[in-house]
């Protein structure tokens, strides 16, 4: 098969050919129909998360259909389309794995990282953490529902019951978790780089109430501020515009230092906590609701060669939704 391997961190990925996997006992090989291109996979490949596995196949927003399963599955059949997510294994019997909290296991290996991704024309995947894909969503867009989508809910999850949440960061998750705000009559105000005038207006065109810079604060008092942008300096300038009571919930795996902040910004009761990875709830909660509301994702392909251009046009910020590579 073929594959964008990352040979070290900083280089460039390489389009290589590595023999078609085989699925272990407990496993899924599936053929990638469309990979989506995470800002997660851009930190793997920067080194700010350590110690992947070499050589690399990136990516877990990874959409295809099964062509091969393990001795021991029994859930999922071949020939049915499936997502596999960043979660990609876990021990089951530590006390997280068996509270449902399986996003907070110690021992958890994760798609595009520990485990080779999808940025090729076949992944093997644990069965367990294999979703089966709403009819109505083609590979590409649905592809940015197994990261962008199921951080960005959980973390609104994790945000309670605010009416009115603030979204830091309009990318690939703000854009799919605003879909759900509206769905749920909430109030959406959107924050983007200063100046992004094309980003703002974006958010306006999903349904914000109001779109500015990370610098300025909206018209009222947030309930609650999702942080998606890896930028720790948003975390003190959101809890600035957020209510007594609020919320500020960092959604992304790696966030640079957060600056000290004077304690009347988390005076008041605020609260700031961060997301861990998904759970399988999540999983079939935003894809049962991706089918319900329905979710529309906005997306520009890719081929698969064309990995690298993908990742740096996202890192630039020159991606309006979520960037896909197609095999």
């Amino acid at each position: 098969m073929r594959a964008m391997a990352m040979t070290a961190p900083g280089r460039s990925l390489e389009l290589r050919e590595f023999p078609r996997p085989s699925p272990g006992p407990r496993d899924v090989l599936v053929e990638v129909g469309a990979c989506g291109v995470c800002r997660t996979d851009l930190h793997i490949l920067d080194g700010d998360l350590p110690a992947p596995r070499l050589p690399l196949v990136p990516g877990h927003e990874i959409v295809g259909r099964i062509v091969e399963r393990g001795a021991e599955v029994r859930d999922l059949a071949v020939g049915e389309r499936v997502g596999i997510p960043w979660l990609g294994w876990t021990c089951g019997t530590c006390g997280p794995c068996r509270g449902h909290r399986e996003n907070l296991c110690d021992t958890a290996r994760f798609t595009g990282y520990q485990i080779d991704g999808g940025y090729a024309d076949y992944a093997v995947a644990d069965a367990r953490y294999c979703f089966r894909i709403p009819e109505g969503f083609a590979d590409a867009e649905a592809a940015p529902l197994l990261c962008a989508g199921l951080i960005g809910f959980r973390t609104l999850r994790l945000a309670g019951a605010a009416e009115s949440v603030g979204i830091y960061g309009f990318g690939a998750a703000a854009h799919i978790v605003a879909q759900v705000i509206l769905h749920e009559g909430r109030r959406l105000y959107a924050f983007t780089r200063p100046g992004d005038r094309a980003g703002q207006d974006f958010a306006r065109r999903i349904g914000a109430r109001w779109a500015g810079g990370s610098d300025e604060l909206p018209p009222e008092p947030l309930d609650a501020a999702l942080i998606f942008a890896p930028v720790g300096a948003l975390v003190p300038a959101a809890l600035a515009a957020t209510a007594k009571g609020g919320s500020v919930v960092c959604g992304g795996i790696h966030m640079s230092e957060i600056p000290a902040f004077a304690y009347r910004l988390i005076w008041g009761e605020r609260v700031l906590r961060s997301v861990a990875n998904l759970t399988r709830a999540d999983g079939d909660s935003l894809l049962a609701l991706a089918a319900k509301i329905p979710i529309r994702t906005q997306v520009e392909r890719f081929a698969l060669s064309e990995a690298n251009d993908a990742i740096e046009r996202l890192r630039r910020g020159e991606i309006e939704g979520a960037a896909v590579l197609v095999p």
